[in-house]
């Protein structure tokens, strides 16, 4: 039970803050702080601050406009510190990680009375590797001549004029303390493939054997978020700790409070993160590249002992899993009756699942073949970066002086690490899955890369719920989900089977503050056309758009398929054209800013997006004043992992179509109805042309779960 005297400094921080900023309190507000401070204020503990009873988890969905932020913050933070736990808050974009941390925190710690210190963590590839760094800019030394051998992983020493002053301006901002290493705090844009270029991961990074480590920009702000007690982060980073074994890069698990903003992403996320694939062709290449590179630098470098013995079995082995390779790439070719042809635009690439995730015996012969070959080879290069860490020390006899292992080191690594990868992809395409669980989606797809086609290997799991349920739910002092759109259909039941949310995990709907039937109206016109006849559909949005639109400053159309977006597009008069802002001609935020600027002086603007449009998109006020929906958002059929899943839950005697498609749906309506109203003095339509929303029994479920809109229903 929540005790007296932390129920008064939650409600006591609540009343300032609303006294400081002349707010009146929200109900819905209200009722979040209170469902999250009663379900995570009486957690049991043993007599070290460990929690001895059920894992303690909350999902809140919170409506557009409850102001959820304020309201957990004020109910987590001072539960975590009177646990004497560590906060961390993830967010799935970053926009909303920002606003956190530069906007709400900031608001939140000058008018509440809390006193509590918070930071920002961010992974390593968003900051300078100095060591990197250093390498580029020493022209002529002899860690280029090694660096040069492993050009393919990353590790290019040739720098052209422009990148030469950019990274002497950065030796320079560094030297002067007017830049910490963050690429984020740089200046101007640096393009991904420079960055990648300046930046490491744990496999490279020597740690406390670099020369830099001192002066690390990664380090230094790792150590900066030991201090604090609110850590600001993404989920990936968050799963990216879980599956080091929790405590590498953030809080351990049980010494955490977590809150999972925008979390209805977290299970894709997380099944993202237990994903694997390889590239069959183009690793065939890297095997024989790498062969070729440690034959070269072992004529350069002949080195006596265990490391010489290591290095010189990799070459052979590197060779021997190479054959193996193209003996699979044959029978995948073969299996998949894949043709390279002319793909026409939009058209999905060829591919090949395995039903029920179950792979012909011949292949799963030659997958676990390979999964032993790079078995051995990621072993071995294993113990050579053991034997480089000793000779960083100076022990162990590998001949080595310090400096050649720290400059090996990141080599290694990459290669180690690559290895790894592809023994992680074989092991779960070969392995058996478990009577009585989800199986693993398994499947193959023929891809583009550079001038040739290659066929990727793909392994999945098709829910996150067991991986959730046993590294984050079962093994956190306390979590809470929360997000405006986490129940499908009213309820949590899609939520839970994909998260894996314990039984006794407590759930709760907040209301938004706003008053839909007399702001929004949600239009249901008759077009004439079914949408499942794509031809006669288009031909019907093109006909009747411009005067749904009539007299519109700024709207949205939203469109299922980048096909039919082009085509409406193409159709429309060519006056008309000239108000609509297409998605990817520019830059999301482009786009977004150039049709501001033009509802801003007046003229009418038109956005046509896709599913990235029908979420997080803020265009509040005139910017939005129509949100046009082009049909029922029901996923591309055809995505491996949600037709495992289909097929999974048939085999079970289940309705994919009731379990997984409507459901789905009515999440992705809800969040493109959310586009309409962001602030309380917001009004507008939404028109759905899509006849199916009333006509089908199941549109009718669907109609009955978006928000409470006037309707208008043709």
């Amino acid at each position: 039970m929540l005790s007296h005297e932390l129920k008064t400094q939650i409600q006591g921080a609540y009343s300032r803050f609303l006294e400081a900023k002349s707010l009146k309190p929200r109900y819905g507000q209200r009722l979040m702080i209170a469902e999250v401070a009663r379900a995570l204020g009486a957690i049991e503990v043993d007599e070290e601050g460990v929690r001895s009873g059920e894992p303690a988890v909350v999902a809140v969905e919170a409506g557009t406009g409850t102001g959820k932020t304020v309201a957990y913050c004020l109910a987590t933070i001072p539960l975590a510190k009177l646990a004497g736990k560590r906060l961390v808050i993830a967010t799935a974009t970053v926009a909303l990680q920002e606003q956190i941390v530069f906007k709400d925190l900031p608001d939140l710690a000058r008018n509440s009375g809390l006193n509590f210190s918070f930071a920002l963590a961010k992974g390593r590839g968003r900051y300078l590797c100095l060591s990197k760094l250093d390498l580029l800019l020493q022209e002529g030394a002899a860690q280029g001549a090694t660096a040069q051998l492993f050009e393919e992983e990353g590790f290019r020493i040739d720098i052209d004029e422009a990148s030469q002053k950019l990274f002497n301006r950065m030796i320079e901002k560094l030297a002067g303390n007017r830049w910490d290493g963050d690429r984020d705090a740089w200046p101007e844009a640096i393009e991904d493939e420079q960055w990648a270029r300046l930046t490491t991961d744990h496999t490279q990074c020597t740690g406390r054997h670099c020369p830099n480590f001192q002066q690390c920009a990664f380090y230094k702000a790792r150590e900066g978020m030991t201090k604090v007690d609110v850590i600001v982060t993404n989920h990936d980073m968050v799963l990216a700790d879980l599956a080091l074994g929790g405590g590498a890069i953030l809080p351990a698990p049980a010494d955490t409070l977590y809150v999972f903003d925008e979390g209805h992403h977290l299970p894709d996320k997380a099944i993202g993160h237990f994903a694997h694939a390889t590239r069959l062709r183009s690793t065939a290449d890297w095997l024989e590249q790498t062969a070729k590179n440690l034959t070269r630098l072992l004529a350069q470098h002949p080195l006596p002992g265990e490391f010489g013995r290591l290095l010189e079995g990799i070459p052979e082995l590197a060779r021997e899993i190479r054959t193996q390779q193209q003996f699979m790439q044959a029978a995948c070719e073969e299996i998949g009756d894949f043709r390279p042809g002319e793909d026409t635009e939009g058209r999905e690439r060829p591919r090949h699942r395995f039903p029920g995730g179950v792979v012909p015996e011949h292949l799963r012969e030659m997958g676990a073949e390979l999964k032993k070959g790079f078995s051995r080879l990621a072993e071995q290069l294993t113990r050579l970066t053991e034997r480089l860490k000793e000779a960083m020390d100076g022990e162990g006899s590998t001949g080595l002086a310090s400096h050649q292992a720290e400059e090996w080191y990141p080599l290694f690594g990459s290669l180690q690490a690559r290895a790894q990868g592809n023994w992680e992809l074989w092991s779960a395409f070969t392995g058996e899955d478990p009577e009585d669980s989800p199986p693993t989606a398994r499947w193959l797809t023929l891809v583009e890369s550079g001038s040739y086609h290659d066929i990727e290997v793909n392994a999945s799991p098709i829910l996150a719920a067991e991986t959730l349920r046993r590294h984050l739910w079962n093994a956190a002092f306390g979590a809470l989900v929360t997000s405006a759109t986490l129940t499908a259909l009213g309820r949590f039941d899609r939520y839970r089977m994909r998260s894996g949310l314990p039984k006794q995990a407590a759930t709760a709907v907040v209301p938004s503050p706003f008053r839909y039937a007399e702001a929004g109206v949600l239009h249901v016109p008759d077009l004439g056309a079914d949408p499942r006849k794509a031809d006669e559909h288009t031909a019907a949005i093109i006909r009747e758009l411009p005067a749904l639109l009539e007299g519109t400053r700024g709207s949205l159309v939203l469109f299922s398929s980048r096909k039919q977006m082009q085509e409406v597009f193409d159709g429309l008069e060519r006056d008309w054209r000239k108000r609509v802002l297409i998605q990817g001609n520019l830059s999301k935020q482009e786009t977004l800013n150039k049709h501001k600027a033009r509802v801003d002086d007046g003229e009418p603007s038109v956005l046509f997006g896709l599913a990235s449009f029908a979420e997080g998109v803020d265009l509040p006020g005139a910017w939005c004043e129509h949100v046009v929906i082009a049909k029922i958002p029901f996923a591309v059929p055809d995505d491996p992992v949600e037709a495992a899943l289909s097929e999974w839950i048939e085999a079970r005697g289940g309705n994919p179509f009731m379990e997984i498609a409507v459901p789905d749906a009515s999440l992705k309506l809800i969040q493109a109805c959310g586009r309409l109203l962001r602030t309380e003095e917001d009004c507008g339509v939404v028109t759905l042309l899509d006849r199916r929303l009333v006509t089908q029994r199941y549109g009718r479920t669907l109609l009955d779960t978006l928000p409470p809109f006037r309707r208008q229903i043709d």
